[in-house]
């Protein structure tokens, strides 16, 4: 197994700030806007970006949740792995908002079309968008696509894109890890 990297911690805080310069274009105070990171690898990126908008930018309230969808998937059954179902927060309404989804890296897209079952059961968004770091964008089962993306990869199957945060995994770091 050998493994490049593709995204370095510096290239990783560049691609961060220009993803939050975006979401603040787009929804600039963030009152109709709620961010919803999914479970578990989203919710980096999710308090990260909501860290920055913050502290360097000045954006006083923002919603973050974070989503679990584990039981929403259409694979849920099919492993004979028992999966464990992380934490849902989400201590507001999102009826009538915009909800940004974030997440890690979009794959196949079944996480997306998860999470957004998943969401129904907390109202009725006015508008979703996805926000991912990573957009594998040959690999698509389904027809989702990002709003906002921090790096288009091409990867084939058998190689993984591997995201490492330092809140998690001691170092901000994105492999391409080859099977």
């Amino acid at each position: 197994m050998s493994q490049r990297v593709l995204l370095s911690s510096k290239e990783i805080h560049i691609i961060l700030h220009r993803l939050a310069c975006q979401l603040l274009e787009n929804h600039l105070d963030f009152s109709d806007t709620v961010l919803i990171g999914i479970q578990p690898r989203g919710v980096f990126l999710a308090e990260r970006l909501a860290k920055i908008l913050k502290e360097e930018y000045g954006v006083e309230s923002i919603k973050l949740g974070s989503l679990d969808i584990t039981f929403y998937r259409d694979d849920f059954r099919r492993g004979d792995k028992i999966l464990e179902a992380n934490k849902t927060k989400i201590d507001f309404l999102v009826e009538n908002k915009k909800v940004v989804f974030i997440d890690d890296v979009l794959y196949t897209g079944r996480s997306i079309r998860a999470a957004l079952t998943a969401i129904q059961s907390f109202g009725r968004p006015q508008e979703i968008e996805l926000l991912t770091l990573i957009d594998r964008r040959f690999s698509r089962h389904l027809p989702i696509q990002p709003n906002y993306r921090g790096r288009q990869v091409d990867a084939i199957n058998n190689e993984k894109v591997k995201v490492m945060w330092k809140e998690n995994d001691g170092k901000d770091v994105i492999y391409l890890v080859n099977k």
